[in-house]
Formats: structure tokens, sequence, C-alpha cells
């Protein structure tokens, strides 16, 4: 097996990417998720990494709405 190949071996063993990761969760989120990155997720991602990152994309989520809506009405004079 050559040196190239080994490497790509490697990434394929190993578990996801932090941005593979956060797209998963952004597009769980919207409810658009290819097969291939569902089956992806299943068998290299781990369940803690996909809470974590659910949950803290959640509270910005919310965060950022709450300060949108708080801006509105400050503009508003409400």
């Amino acid at each position: 097996m050559s040196t190239g190949e080994q490497q790509d071996q490697k990434k394929e063993e190993a578990g996801m990417t932090f941005g593979q990761m956060f797209m998963s969760v952004l597009a769980a989120a919207l409810g658009v998720q290819s097969s291939k990155a569902r089956q992806r997720d299943f068998t290299k991602g781990k369940p803690s990494h996909f809470i974590i990152l659910g949950i803290g994309f959640t509270l910005a989520f919310v965060l950022i709405i709450v300060g949108v809506v708080k801006l509105v009405l400050h503009l508003a004079g409400i």
C-alpha cells in the first residue's frame, strides 16, 4: 500500500471534523440532510459531540432571535 493510500485510509477511519459535524447540525436544523451525510454521521460521529453542538446551536439561535426582537422593539420605540 502506498503512502497516499495509507493516508486516505487513516482519514476514512478517523472521526468527523468539527466542520463536518457543524454542517450536519445545521442541515438537521434546516431539515435538509443527504443520505450519504446521514450515513457518515451515524458511522463516524459521536452522539455526545452532536448533542453538544446541537445545544450550542439552539442556544445561539435563540439568543440571536431575542437580540433581533429587542433591537426591533428598541428602534420602534416600544
